[in-house]
């Protein structure tokens, strides 16, 4: 077994922990650490993507317990590729904390780690009740983030979100308990032959299990109707918080990938039941994100309807279900998830640059760098909005030509096209409202930090360098999207368990 596999979980584990241990050392060795220890994940992702991309799975048992009896994580293309995405987005994330956000509130940087343990862990995991684990893990740290930093609108934020993450963390258990109590099993590569081979009998309970998972997934993932927390939750919290926020939603469309496709892609009751449910959903969340958009008076929540777009243009597409709609899939989801975090840090920036009036859509008050801070905002904008020549370009140009073949390609083209159209018309208002035209009050004069620019302008760049290295990003998409949809592979690897020693206990 390669053991780089568990670094992911364990270094932000030990880190966490060291951090609240020396808790009386002082926030600037806090941060070291942190920083630290969040940047090294970057070189640990890059060397599992490169064993994962020989195409070959990497399982790690826990403990030496062969599955599907003891705990495994899982290396392959799919996981490696969001290891990458989680650490760097995260390194820029804490790289800008250190200019002030992680002061706002208590234990941030242990907090921090322990959402960067949860979100690796759910990635790797080859297990249904640990994927829960996982997300109760993120989810925890997660609801102290959204309060970090006090104040009314943070605490509802944060109890809406708890709420509704407490229901769908009883429905995750609930659905589990069917599933084991069914066949037996929580280990998603045993799930998939037990369900494939499952009887008239349990077949039903195995369809309500199936789309229980899809209920809370998609309230992971924010999609309609179950993603109403997220507008209130991002517009609240930090702007370092809302950075890393951006991948979260994807662990629930990573989730759906995942174990939908895994285990529950055999027809099950006579059809793929995934595709009844998750496209017309999907589209609705396209439709709810753009009105959210058009409708937004600062910026701020501009940016996190865009997240509620980008959540159901990548649901859309896993709806369509084929490999180049996988392939299209993967792309978008690198470059949302880096542009709109990067989105969400420039938009903070702007706000502490226009004083009182913060990033509030109207012309009273002018950035104190308008130059630096509107090329930035003219980049991101053009990026998030799909124009050319940057990656938002490539990943709709891809998906439209994905959903050519399916029954619902009218449906896709014309919500994505009418979306794009009126998400160019939102970003082009906030960006009159903010740098056009504004009345002579400046802001506070406070220029932009040199970290700050760092975290800012590195995320943004990830969309110019996924045009500049597209034809290589493609290329591992569609390995990943053909990966996935081999399904014996991945069951095969996971359960062949010749060169693990089974203990003592079973052997009796």
């Amino acid at each position: 077994m390669n053991h780089w596999i568990i670094a992911p979980v364990l270094l932000p584990l030990v880190t966490g922990a060291l951090v609240l241990a020396f808790e009386a050392s002082g926030l600037a060795s806090k941060r070291m650490l942190s920083v630290a220890s969040t940047a090294a994940l970057i070189p640990v992702a890059m060397g599992l993507l490169s064993i994962a991309a020989t195409g070959e799975q990497q399982i790690y048992y826990l403990g030496d317990w062969p599955a599907p009896f003891g705990i495994v994580l899982v290396l392959d293309r799919l996981s490696a590729l969001m290891l990458l995405l989680s650490s760097i987005l995260a390194t820029a994330s804490v790289i800008y904390a250190v200019g002030g956000d992680d002061t706002k509130g208590a234990d941030f940087h242990a907090l921090f780690q322990f959402q960067l343990l949860g979100i690796n862990g759910a990635f790797l995991t080859g297990d249904l009740f640990n994927l829960f684990v996982f997300f109760e893990i993120l989810l925890i740290a997660s609801y102290c983030l959204i309060a970090h930093g006090g104040g009314p609108a943070r605490t509802r934020a944060a109890m809406h979100f708890v709420v509704l993450n407490l229901v769908g963390s009883s429905v995750f258990l609930i659905a589990l308990g069917v599933v084991y109590g069914t066949l037996g099993t929580l280990n998603m590569a045993d799930l998939a032959v037990k369900v494939a081979a499952a009887d008239a009998d349990s077949i039903g309970l195995v369809r309500v299990a199936g789309l229980m998972l899809l209920v809370v997934f998609g309230l992971k993932a924010a999609l309609l109707p179950l993603g109403f927390w997220l507008p209130a939750a991002y517009r609240s919290v930090t702007a370092a918080v809302a950075c890393l926020f951006a991948i979260m939603t994807k662990v629930g469309v990573y989730a759906i990938v995942r174990v939908h496709i895994l285990i529950f892609v055999e027809p099950v009751d006579g059809g793929f039941f995934l595709e009844a449910w998750l496209l017309p959903l999907a589209l609705a969340t396209i439709v709810l994100g753009t009105i959210g958009a058009l409708a937004a008076s600062e910026l701020r929540a501009t940016v996190t309807y865009l997240v509620v777009v980008s959540v159901g243009t990548l649901l859309a597409v896993v709806g369509v279900f084929s490999r180049e709609a996988l392939t299209a899939a993967l792309y978008y989801l690198i470059h949302s998830t880096l542009v709109t975090g990067g989105l969400f840090l420039l938009t903070d920036l702007i706000a502490r640059q226009r004083g009182k009036v913060g990033a509030r859509l109207d012309r009273s008050h002018a950035v104190y760098q308008p130059a630096l801070l509107g090329a930035l905002f003219f980049f991101a904008a053009v990026a998030v909005s799909g124009l050319p020549p940057l990656s938002g370009f490539a990943a709709k140009l891809s998906i439209l030509q994905a959903a050519q073949g399916s029954a619902a390609g009218a449906w896709i083209w014309g919500v994505i096209l009418i979306s794009g159209l009126f998400v160019i018309v939102a970003l082009s208002r906030a960006g009159t409202a903010i740098f056009w035209r504004t009345e002579d009050t400046r802001g506070a004069p406070r220029p932009v930090r040199g970290s700050e620019a760092f975290s800012t302008g590195s995320l943004l760049a990830g969309s110019l360098l996924l045009m500049v290295f597209g034809a290589q990003t493609f290329d591992y998409a569609q390995a990943t999207a053909e990966q996935l949809l081999h399904r014996r592979a991945y069951v095969d690897t996971v359960l062949a368990n010749e060169s693990v020693s089974t203990p003592a206990s079973m052997r009796e």
